[in-house]
């Protein structure tokens, strides 16, 4: 297996987890808060695609598929690329409306697609590609940035399963 392969194996990890979690939720269990400046489980369902897509259009050099197939509307929120759920207030976060569950997972899937054609067309060297990333204090490739992004994903999915089970009870994760 190489590196490609492990990366979308990752990635598809996300999908795993979001299907799982998001399995017979409620509006209300999406919106809910264990308190008023912590994440909900749709908030965080939402961050963790955006930032995946954000962060994989950046590296293709392409527009995000949030306003290239128009998925803002599908959210109702504005079309705006930058809008990825960093620094949003705890208001903000409370003022999040859901859609439905299939929204999610569909938004998700176009992302995971997308995420593995960019992975299948590249070469092992391309992960050693470096980027101009100035906010960070040492080199960072190409390689580097893929695997924060997917640990950032998995650290959100895994939020999204524990705020599920203060709502509902360890319970919830019988298969």
């Amino acid at each position: 297996m190489d590196s490609k392969e492990i990366l979308i194996n990752g990635y598809e990890d996300v999908l795993g987890e979001l299907e799982h979690t998001l399995s017979g939720l409620t509006d209300e269990d999406l919106s809910w808060q264990p308190h008023p400046d912590c994440n909900s489980i749709g908030w965080l369902a939402w961050h963790l695609t955006r930032v995946q897509d954000s962060q994989i259009a950046h590296l293709m050099d392409e527009e995000q598929l949030w306003t290239k197939e128009g998925w803002h509307a599908r959210f109702n929120r504005p079309a705006d690329a930058k809008d990825v759920g960093f620094g949003h207030t705890p208001e903000q976060v409370a003022d999040f409306k859901s859609p439905d569950i299939q929204t999610f997972l569909d938004y998700h899937k176009a992302v995971l697609e997308r995420t593995k054609r960019y992975l299948l067309s590249m070469s092992e060297s391309d992960l050693e590609r470096p980027l101009d990333e100035y906010w960070h204090q040492i080199p960072v490739k190409v390689g580097w940035r893929l695997i924060s992004d997917l640990e950032d994903c998995l650290e959100h999915a895994g939020q999204m399963a524990y705020v599920r089970g203060l709502r509902q009870g360890k319970g919830w994760q019988n298969y």
